[in-house]
């Protein structure tokens, strides 16, 4: 007769301080710093709660790591994610509470979003342990926060998009290259290194470049796994959503797909969704939020800017490959890109007359063929025609790959 054998469960209360922090050395030991994005010397460090918001897979995990590194801070700091299954039996503002007491200084909190009820406890934690600074990564769609504990006046927010085409150049090349100016680049005046070409690595960067992940094996089935994430977990949790909506969500984001750049038809997209006048713009904005789609407005006044979509963009060209049925228009491309970059820090717009307006200057993208007459009637000096396969600036024709060093 065999003696049964008692099977041993798993008692998430068995993870405790000592598990976080083994952790927490762990990924810092794995961490490397030799590439560090352009973001990082934007934030204010010094801050007591800080914010660090975008996609999944653009290095916000990565970049409060490097940090800590760079701080010399590791002893007095603690890295958890908020998905660990310590929180499935604590809550965060106990743990705080004890790291506090064992002479803690810096909390940092990767995915805050996975956490129930996460705005309301660093709300506590903000205001009961007023020298304890805590840093949190979360996702794009976290300032859509209907209810629960109001951070705004408390937090630094800080968006990081995905990999520049500079950024993608020195984490592949190893190079260094400086940001330029929006001026300097209508100048033509960024430089590479010798025997460098520029379009060949750019063909490459618009496949496969956006996320850090590209060294990576499986680039492209990763990328849909991170979109499908997005559209199946991320956004309907935190919209509450219900099983039938998600779906609706997800069908919205591959139709959109197909049309880039897509000029927004309510009435038809109401209809093959099945959904309300409502309900759509929501949806709409889930989806920009949470970094999936740009959507390029007419240059308005006030509120009304936010009325006026003039086209919708999908958030980056490696999208398009992994989601586009067939090889994506070239067209389309050229404008997604241009339009991602510039996004990041000018503020841009429609233009009546040709593509894009920044300020007082307006931009025609297009190929090596594309001419002046969009933009003839632009005065002398404010109009430029700008190509994705030329190498070098020539009067008012740049090439698209120089404003990818815009950060």
């Amino acid at each position: 007769m065999c003696s049964s054998v008692k099977l041993r469960t798993f008692d998430p209360k068995r993870i405790n301080m000592e598990t976080l922090q083994r952790t927490y050395r762990t990924l810092l030991s794995l961490t490397d710093t030799s590439h560090i994005r352009f973001i990082h010397d934007q934030v204010e460090w010094d801050s007591r709660l800080i914010a660090i918001l975008g996609s999944r897979g653009v290095g916000k995990t990565t970049m409060l790591l490097q940090h800590i590194l760079l701080s010399g801070q590791q002893d007095e700091s603690l890295f958890v994610m908020a998905d660990d299954l310590y929180f499935t039996s604590h809550r965060l503002i106990d743990l705080a509470w004890r790291f506090y007491q064992m002479g803690g200084k810096h909390l940092y909190i990767d995915e805050i979003h996975k956490y129930k009820g996460w705005s309301t406890e660093i709300k506590n934690i903000y205001d009961q342990l007023p020298t304890l600074q805590v840093i949190y990564t979360g996702s794009s769609i976290l300032d859509l926060n209907k209810g629960g504990g109001d951070l705004s006046r408390r937090k630094v927010e800080y968006r990081m998009p995905g990999l520049s085409f500079r950024e993608y150049l020195n984490m592949r090349m190893g190079w260094n290259l400086p940001v330029y100016t929006l001026a300097d680049i209508l100048q033509g005046k960024v430089t590479l290194p010798p025997d460098a070409r520029p379009l060949a690595l750019f063909n490459d960067y618009m496949r496969q470049g956006y996320y850090p992940f590209f060294k990576e094996p499986g680039y492209t089935i990763r990328l849909r796994s991170v979109v499908q994430r997005m559209v199946e977990e991320d956004i309907p949790t935190y919209a509450e959503m219900n099983t039938t909506s998600a779906s609706k969500l997800k069908k919205l984001l591959y139709i959109l797909a197909q049309s880039v750049p897509f000029k927004p038809n309510y009435s038809k997209l109401e209809r093959d969704l099945n959904i309300s006048r409502n309900t759509l713009p929501s949806y709409i904005e889930y989806l920009e939020k949470s970094e999936l789609i740009n959507l390029l407005r007419e240059k308005a006044d006030g509120i009304k800017l936010l009325e006026k979509v003039e086209k919708v963009y999908l958030n980056n060209p490696n999208i398009s490959y992994a989601l586009s049925e067939t090889t994506p228009n070239e067209g389309t491309l050229r404008e997604t890109i241009f339009f991602a970059w510039m996004r990041v820090s000018e503020f841009i717009t429609s233009s009546k007359v040709s593509d894009f307006t920044i300020g007082d200057y307006t931009f025609e993208v297009g190929g090596r063929r594309k001419g002046q007459r969009q933009i003839s009637s632009v005065a002398p000096g404010y109009g430029f025609i700008v190509k994705d396969d030329i190498e070098y600036a020539y009067e008012n024709q740049i090439p698209l790959w120089m404003f990818g060093f815009i950060y």
